[in-house]
């Protein structure tokens, strides 16, 4: 009854961080769309329209909705959102600081990586699914989920640049091509998939509480149209 009582706790405080979070990003990201409205810009104008609608996303559609994502990740979601978009594309961060774009992909290959591992650690977990993985392949498809996604974000980024004439692949160490950049890009986001793959293996080898097992725990709990009663 404790743990139970526990969880509801932290679930609620989670919550309120995520909404406290989001209100104020959208705050400032309404105080800058006024101002872009006024420079009349609005290829950035309908940039940061998007980015505010996807971080409203969850709560738009949440009744439309049959599973609960974890609060904590909605947090890491739109908190990457906002600093990839938002502050890197609208605010110029990548122009204003050389390791913006290394450090966020750095990033995005550790989230992605504990995203991959989530997915088949819940799947393994689940006793309503006729499946059991070895820790090794896990660690595996964390690092090669993450890795692929990095990818097609490249491939976004190289559209966006011949479609819409944007700079999303930047100039690096004196080569205009953005290939320097692409590459660097995905080598980054390698190690920062290898991290929490690696991460993950030992805790499944060692058998000790995480925020992956809590978070994993959560959803099969808060979703049982999807994993059975």
């Amino acid at each position: 009854m404790a743990g139970q009582a526990q969880q509801p706790s932290a679930n609620g405080r989670a919550r309120l961080v995520h909404l406290v979070i989001l209100a104020v990003l959208e705050l400032v990201m309404a105080g800058e769309l006024v101002f872009l409205v006024l420079d009349e810009r609005w290829l950035h104008v309908f940039l940061v329209l998007a980015i505010m609608i996807t971080m409203m996303s969850p709560f738009i559609l949440k009744p439309r909705w049959r599973s609960h994502i974890p609060f904590e990740l909605q947090i890491l979601a739109i908190i990457f959102v906002f600093a990839t978009l938002f502050l890197g594309e609208v605010r110029d961060y990548y122009e204003r600081f050389w390791w913006w774009d290394l450090l966020l992909h750095a990033t995005a290959g550790l989230l992605l990586g504990l995203l991959g591992f989530m997915i088949v650690y819940i799947l393994n977990e689940d006793q309503h699914v006729d499946l059991y993985m070895r820790p090794s392949f896990l660690a595996l498809f964390a690092f090669f989920f993450s890795q692929g996604i990095g990818a097609l974000w490249e491939i976004f980024e190289f559209a966006m640049d011949q479609i819409f004439g944007m700079t999303m692949q930047k100039p690096m160490l004196g080569d205009p091509s953005g290939l320097t950049d692409t590459m660097w890009d995905l080598i980054v986001n390698a190690l920062g998939a290898a991290v929490i793959s690696l991460g993950g293996l030992r805790y499944l080898i060692r058998v000790r509480s995480s925020y992956v097992d809590s978070w994993a725990r959560r959803f099969i709990e808060r979703n049982p149209q999807i994993f059975g009663d």
